[in-house]
Protein backbone atom coordinates (compact mmCIF):
# COMPACT_ATOMS: atom_id res chain seq x y z
CA UNK A 1 0.00 0.00 0.00
CA UNK A 2 1.42 3.32 -0.79
CA UNK A 3 1.63 5.77 1.71
CA UNK A 4 -1.19 8.28 0.37
CA UNK A 5 -3.77 4.98 0.12
CA UNK A 6 -5.56 4.62 3.30
CA UNK A 7 -8.52 2.12 1.64
CA UNK A 8 -8.03 -0.51 0.35
CA UNK A 9 -10.88 -2.19 -1.89
CA UNK A 10 -10.10 -5.61 -2.81
CA UNK A 11 -12.90 -7.14 -4.72
CA UNK A 12 -12.89 -10.63 -6.71
CA UNK A 13 -14.05 -14.45 -6.84
CA UNK A 14 -10.82 -15.64 -4.67
CA UNK A 15 -11.69 -15.56 -1.27
CA UNK A 16 -8.27 -17.00 -0.07
CA UNK A 17 -6.72 -14.30 -2.12
CA UNK A 18 -8.57 -11.84 -0.13
CA UNK A 19 -8.15 -13.46 3.28
CA UNK A 20 -4.12 -13.55 2.52
CA UNK A 21 -3.89 -9.82 1.48
CA UNK A 22 -6.16 -9.03 5.00
CA UNK A 23 -3.63 -11.60 7.21
CA UNK A 24 -0.91 -9.83 5.41
CA UNK A 25 -2.54 -6.15 6.68
CA UNK A 26 -3.02 -7.73 10.04
CA UNK A 27 0.37 -8.45 10.38
CA UNK A 28 1.90 -5.19 10.04
CA UNK A 29 -0.24 -3.89 12.52
CA UNK A 30 3.09 -5.07 14.87
CA UNK A 31 2.98 -6.70 17.83
CA UNK A 32 -0.31 -9.04 18.56
CA UNK A 33 -1.14 -7.61 22.15
CA UNK A 34 -1.90 -4.62 21.12
CA UNK A 35 -2.74 -5.26 17.66
CA UNK A 36 -6.21 -6.72 18.69
CA UNK A 37 -7.24 -3.58 19.95
CA UNK A 38 -6.84 -2.01 17.08
CA UNK A 39 -8.74 -4.26 14.72
CA UNK A 40 -12.31 -3.79 13.98
CA UNK A 41 -14.05 -6.38 11.71
CA UNK A 42 -17.53 -5.60 10.02
CA UNK A 43 -19.71 -7.61 7.67
CA UNK A 44 -22.69 -5.80 5.44
CA UNK A 45 -24.47 -9.29 5.57
CA UNK A 46 -24.98 -8.91 9.16
CA UNK A 47 -26.69 -5.64 9.33
CA UNK A 48 -24.23 -3.44 9.60
CA UNK A 49 -24.40 -0.63 12.32
CA UNK A 50 -22.99 2.69 10.55
CA UNK A 51 -22.40 4.58 13.55
CA UNK A 52 -20.52 2.10 15.35
CA UNK A 53 -18.19 1.50 11.94
CA UNK A 54 -17.74 5.50 12.06
CA UNK A 55 -16.94 5.38 15.64
CA UNK A 56 -14.49 2.77 14.64
CA UNK A 57 -12.84 4.53 11.50
CA UNK A 58 -12.62 8.02 13.76
CA UNK A 59 -10.94 6.28 16.88
CA UNK A 60 -7.75 7.02 18.42
CA UNK A 61 -5.19 3.84 17.78
CA UNK A 62 -4.12 2.53 21.06
CA UNK A 63 -0.71 2.59 21.79
CA UNK A 64 0.04 1.79 18.17
CA UNK A 65 0.62 3.98 15.04
CA UNK A 66 -2.64 2.97 13.05
CA UNK A 67 -5.69 1.27 13.20
CA UNK A 68 -7.21 -1.31 10.79
CA UNK A 69 -10.85 -1.32 10.18
CA UNK A 70 -12.26 -4.47 7.97
CA UNK A 71 -15.19 -4.22 5.95
CA UNK A 72 -16.90 -7.43 4.30
CA UNK A 73 -19.17 -6.94 1.54
CA UNK A 74 -19.28 -3.09 1.90
CA UNK A 75 -21.92 -3.32 -1.78
CA UNK A 76 -24.42 -5.36 0.69
CA UNK A 77 -24.22 -2.50 3.24
CA UNK A 78 -24.69 0.59 1.28
CA UNK A 79 -27.01 -0.97 -1.08
CA UNK A 80 -29.81 2.00 -1.00
CA UNK A 81 -28.18 5.72 -2.64
CA UNK A 82 -29.33 7.40 0.74
CA UNK A 83 -26.70 5.11 2.35
CA UNK A 84 -24.13 5.24 0.42
CA UNK A 85 -23.93 9.19 0.27
CA UNK A 86 -22.68 9.03 4.07
CA UNK A 87 -20.68 6.15 3.30
CA UNK A 88 -18.57 8.22 0.47
CA UNK A 89 -18.44 11.22 3.84
CA UNK A 90 -16.69 8.66 6.00
CA UNK A 91 -14.57 7.56 3.24
CA UNK A 92 -13.61 11.58 2.03
CA UNK A 93 -12.71 12.54 6.01
CA UNK A 94 -11.12 9.09 6.50
CA UNK A 95 -8.12 9.81 9.73
CA UNK A 96 -4.22 9.45 8.96
CA UNK A 97 -4.37 7.04 10.95
CA UNK A 98 -6.57 4.31 9.50
CA UNK A 99 -6.32 1.92 7.72
CA UNK A 100 -10.01 0.79 6.16
CA UNK A 101 -10.40 -2.37 4.25
CA UNK A 102 -13.06 -3.17 1.77
CA UNK A 103 -13.47 -7.17 0.86
CA UNK A 104 -16.14 -7.70 -1.98
CA UNK A 105 -16.05 -11.13 -2.67
CA UNK A 106 -17.20 -10.91 -6.17
CA UNK A 107 -15.89 -8.96 -9.31
CA UNK A 108 -17.06 -5.45 -9.41
CA UNK A 109 -17.38 -4.07 -13.16
CA UNK A 110 -15.53 -0.54 -13.84
CA UNK A 111 -19.05 1.56 -13.61
CA UNK A 112 -19.93 -0.04 -10.47
CA UNK A 113 -20.57 3.21 -7.78
CA UNK A 114 -17.61 1.78 -5.48
CA UNK A 115 -15.07 1.71 -8.47
CA UNK A 116 -15.99 4.62 -9.44
CA UNK A 117 -15.38 6.28 -6.23
CA UNK A 118 -12.20 4.84 -5.56
CA UNK A 119 -11.42 5.44 -8.99
CA UNK A 120 -11.55 9.24 -8.45
CA UNK A 121 -10.14 9.23 -4.90
CA UNK A 122 -6.88 11.20 -5.92
CA UNK A 123 -4.70 7.88 -4.59
CA UNK A 124 -6.59 7.63 -1.28
CA UNK A 125 -8.08 3.75 -2.31
CA UNK A 126 -6.18 1.26 -3.95
CA UNK A 127 -7.85 -1.26 -5.72
CA UNK A 128 -6.52 -4.86 -5.62
CA UNK A 129 -8.57 -7.44 -8.02
CA UNK A 130 -8.33 -11.10 -6.68
CA UNK A 131 -9.99 -13.40 -9.38
CA UNK A 132 -10.10 -17.31 -9.11
CA UNK A 133 -6.88 -18.27 -11.49
CA UNK A 134 -8.09 -20.71 -14.31
CA UNK A 135 -7.80 -24.31 -14.50
CA UNK A 136 -4.92 -23.90 -16.64
CA UNK A 137 -3.06 -21.78 -14.67
CA UNK A 138 -3.51 -23.81 -11.69
CA UNK A 139 0.03 -25.58 -11.65
CA UNK A 140 1.99 -22.44 -12.09
CA UNK A 141 -0.29 -21.17 -8.97
CA UNK A 142 0.33 -24.52 -6.95
CA UNK A 143 3.82 -24.04 -7.71
CA UNK A 144 3.75 -20.23 -6.64
CA UNK A 145 1.90 -20.57 -3.49
CA UNK A 146 4.58 -23.74 -2.57
CA UNK A 147 7.27 -21.27 -2.51
CA UNK A 148 5.31 -18.83 -0.71
CA UNK A 149 4.74 -21.45 2.13
CA UNK A 150 8.61 -22.43 1.75
CA UNK A 151 8.52 -25.45 0.13
CA UNK A 152 8.83 -26.75 -3.24
CA UNK A 153 6.76 -29.17 -5.13
CA UNK A 154 8.05 -30.65 -8.63
CA UNK A 155 5.90 -29.96 -11.68
CA UNK A 156 4.16 -33.27 -12.33
CA UNK A 157 2.98 -33.20 -8.45
CA UNK A 158 2.00 -29.71 -9.04
CA UNK A 159 -0.46 -31.36 -11.94
CA UNK A 160 -1.72 -33.89 -10.35
CA UNK A 161 -2.77 -31.81 -7.55
CA UNK A 162 -4.40 -29.25 -9.86
CA UNK A 163 -6.58 -32.17 -10.92
CA UNK A 164 -8.11 -32.64 -7.63
CA UNK A 165 -8.81 -29.07 -6.43
CA UNK A 166 -9.63 -27.54 -9.75
CA UNK A 167 -9.70 -23.87 -9.58
CA UNK A 168 -10.23 -23.68 -5.56
CA UNK A 169 -6.91 -21.84 -3.94
CA UNK A 170 -7.86 -22.18 -0.59
CA UNK A 171 -8.07 -26.34 -0.82
CA UNK A 172 -5.20 -25.96 -2.75
CA UNK A 173 -3.13 -23.96 -0.21
CA UNK A 174 -4.35 -25.98 2.50
CA UNK A 175 -3.18 -29.11 0.52
CA UNK A 176 0.12 -27.76 0.01
CA UNK A 177 0.21 -26.98 3.87
CA UNK A 178 -0.23 -30.53 4.79
CA UNK A 179 2.11 -31.73 1.57
CA UNK A 180 4.70 -30.03 3.13
CA UNK A 181 4.55 -31.22 6.56
CA UNK A 182 4.62 -34.68 5.32
CA UNK A 183 7.75 -33.61 3.46
CA UNK A 184 8.79 -32.21 6.60
CA UNK A 185 10.19 -28.80 4.01
CA UNK A 186 13.04 -31.56 3.62
CA UNK A 187 12.63 -32.24 -0.14
CA UNK A 188 10.27 -31.36 -3.14
CA UNK A 189 6.42 -32.61 -2.99
CA UNK A 190 6.54 -35.59 -5.71
CA UNK A 191 3.29 -37.05 -7.66
CA UNK A 192 3.66 -39.94 -5.00
CA UNK A 193 2.95 -37.73 -2.02
CA UNK A 194 0.31 -36.07 -3.22
CA UNK A 195 -1.55 -39.70 -4.19
CA UNK A 196 -0.33 -40.93 -0.83
CA UNK A 197 -0.90 -38.00 1.39
CA UNK A 198 -3.49 -35.52 -0.31
CA UNK A 199 -6.97 -35.11 -0.63
CA UNK A 200 -7.15 -38.42 -2.86
CA UNK A 201 -6.98 -40.22 0.32
CA UNK A 202 -10.45 -38.75 1.12
CA UNK A 203 -11.58 -38.91 -2.47
CA UNK A 204 -12.01 -43.10 -2.10
CA UNK A 205 -14.27 -42.55 0.89
CA UNK A 206 -16.18 -39.86 -1.87
CA UNK A 207 -16.17 -42.49 -4.32
CA UNK A 208 -18.40 -44.87 -1.73
CA UNK A 209 -20.23 -41.63 -0.78
CA UNK A 210 -21.39 -41.38 -4.87
CA UNK A 211 -21.98 -45.17 -4.95
CA UNK A 212 -24.05 -45.12 -2.46
CA UNK A 213 -26.46 -42.10 -3.48
CA UNK A 214 -26.24 -43.78 -7.17
CA UNK A 215 -27.77 -46.92 -5.66
CA UNK A 216 -30.00 -45.14 -3.71
CA UNK A 217 -28.31 -46.30 -0.16
CA UNK A 218 -29.39 -42.99 1.79
CA UNK A 219 -28.58 -44.76 4.86
CA UNK A 220 -24.98 -45.55 3.96
CA UNK A 221 -24.56 -42.43 2.07
CA UNK A 222 -25.12 -40.51 5.09
CA UNK A 223 -22.42 -42.48 7.24
CA UNK A 224 -20.37 -41.64 5.22
CA UNK A 225 -20.79 -38.09 4.89
CA UNK A 226 -20.48 -38.06 9.00
CA UNK A 227 -17.27 -39.91 8.72
CA UNK A 228 -15.90 -37.66 6.21
CA UNK A 229 -16.90 -34.73 7.52
CA UNK A 230 -14.84 -36.22 11.11
CA UNK A 231 -12.08 -36.12 9.32
CA UNK A 232 -12.22 -33.31 6.42
CA UNK A 233 -13.55 -29.49 6.67
CA UNK A 234 -16.30 -29.00 5.14
CA UNK A 235 -15.18 -27.06 2.06
CA UNK A 236 -12.37 -28.91 1.23
CA UNK A 237 -15.25 -31.99 1.60
CA UNK A 238 -17.36 -29.82 -0.41
CA UNK A 239 -14.47 -29.35 -3.53
CA UNK A 240 -14.14 -32.99 -4.34
CA UNK A 241 -17.90 -33.45 -4.31
CA UNK A 242 -18.08 -30.71 -6.57
CA UNK A 243 -15.03 -32.28 -9.01
CA UNK A 244 -16.37 -35.77 -8.65
CA UNK A 245 -19.83 -35.04 -10.09
CA UNK A 246 -18.22 -33.05 -12.77
CA UNK A 247 -16.13 -36.04 -13.42
CA UNK A 248 -19.04 -37.73 -13.56
CA UNK A 249 -20.58 -35.20 -15.97
CA UNK A 250 -17.53 -35.21 -18.51
CA UNK A 251 -17.40 -39.09 -18.43
CA UNK A 252 -20.96 -39.85 -18.99
CA UNK A 253 -20.83 -37.30 -22.11
CA UNK A 254 -17.85 -39.89 -23.54
CA UNK A 255 -20.03 -42.94 -22.31
CA UNK A 256 -23.08 -41.32 -24.47
CA UNK A 257 -20.68 -40.52 -27.74
CA UNK A 258 -19.57 -44.81 -27.49
CA UNK A 259 -16.58 -43.91 -25.41
CA UNK A 260 -14.74 -46.87 -23.29
CA UNK A 261 -12.80 -46.50 -20.10
CA UNK A 262 -9.93 -45.86 -21.74
CA UNK A 263 -11.14 -42.77 -23.41
CA UNK A 264 -12.77 -41.58 -20.22
CA UNK A 265 -9.21 -41.35 -19.07
CA UNK A 266 -7.73 -39.95 -22.47
CA UNK A 267 -10.57 -37.16 -22.41
CA UNK A 268 -10.43 -36.51 -18.23
CA UNK A 269 -6.69 -36.61 -17.78
CA UNK A 270 -7.20 -38.52 -14.95
CA UNK A 271 -5.57 -41.34 -13.24
CA UNK A 272 -6.45 -45.27 -14.80
CA UNK A 273 -7.71 -45.73 -11.24
CA UNK A 274 -9.70 -43.27 -10.91
CA UNK A 275 -10.90 -42.98 -14.63
CA UNK A 276 -11.99 -47.17 -13.92
CA UNK A 277 -14.18 -45.40 -10.71
CA UNK A 278 -15.93 -42.53 -13.01
CA UNK A 279 -16.65 -44.40 -15.98
CA UNK A 280 -18.32 -47.40 -13.66
CA UNK A 281 -20.41 -44.25 -11.52
CA UNK A 282 -20.90 -42.20 -14.34
CA UNK A 283 -22.94 -45.35 -16.36
CA UNK A 284 -25.60 -45.74 -12.49
CA UNK A 285 -26.54 -41.87 -13.44
CA UNK A 286 -28.15 -40.28 -16.95
CA UNK A 287 -27.06 -37.44 -18.31
CA UNK A 288 -30.21 -35.63 -17.37
CA UNK A 289 -29.68 -36.66 -13.56
CA UNK A 290 -26.34 -35.44 -13.27
CA UNK A 291 -26.82 -32.51 -15.10
CA UNK A 292 -29.44 -31.57 -12.41
CA UNK A 293 -27.08 -32.56 -9.83
CA UNK A 294 -24.47 -30.42 -10.91
CA UNK A 295 -26.85 -27.18 -10.99
CA UNK A 296 -27.69 -28.25 -7.95
CA UNK A 297 -24.40 -28.19 -6.50
CA UNK A 298 -23.77 -25.06 -8.02
CA UNK A 299 -26.73 -23.30 -6.29
CA UNK A 300 -25.84 -24.66 -2.87
CA UNK A 301 -22.31 -23.35 -3.55
CA UNK A 302 -23.80 -19.74 -3.72
CA UNK A 303 -25.84 -20.06 -0.88
CA UNK A 304 -23.31 -21.49 1.04
CA UNK A 305 -20.90 -18.46 0.00
CA UNK A 306 -23.32 -16.08 1.30
CA UNK A 307 -24.19 -17.34 4.14
CA UNK A 308 -27.33 -18.69 3.62
CA UNK A 309 -26.90 -21.72 5.03
CA UNK A 310 -24.08 -23.55 6.88
CA UNK A 311 -22.17 -25.92 4.38
CA UNK A 312 -22.24 -29.13 6.88
CA UNK A 313 -26.17 -29.10 6.80
CA UNK A 314 -26.27 -27.97 2.99
CA UNK A 315 -24.03 -31.38 2.41
CA UNK A 316 -26.23 -33.04 4.81
CA UNK A 317 -29.51 -32.28 2.94
CA UNK A 318 -27.79 -32.48 -0.51
CA UNK A 319 -27.47 -36.36 0.30
CA UNK A 320 -30.97 -36.77 2.00
CA UNK A 321 -32.66 -35.34 -1.33
CA UNK A 322 -30.19 -37.47 -3.94
CA UNK A 323 -30.62 -40.67 -1.98
CA UNK A 324 -34.17 -40.03 -2.01
CA UNK A 325 -34.61 -39.81 -5.70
Amino acid sequence: MSESSSIILLHGTDEFAIASHLNELRAAMGDPSTAEMNIAKFDGHAGLDFEALNTAVNAIPFLAARRLVILAHPVAAFSFPSLRKKFNTLLANLPPTTTLALAEYDFLKDDHWLMKWARSSMGKAKILVCMMPRRWEMTGWIQQETNKQGGKIEGQAAGRLAEMVGEDTGIAAQEIKKLLTYVNYARPVSATDVEQVSIVSAQGSVFDLVDALGTGNGQKAQKMLHQLLESEAPFSLWGMVIRQFRLLLLAREVIESGGSQKEVEKALGIHSYVAQKVYDQARQFSMSALEAVYHRLLAIDEEAKTGQVPLDLALDMLVVELAGK
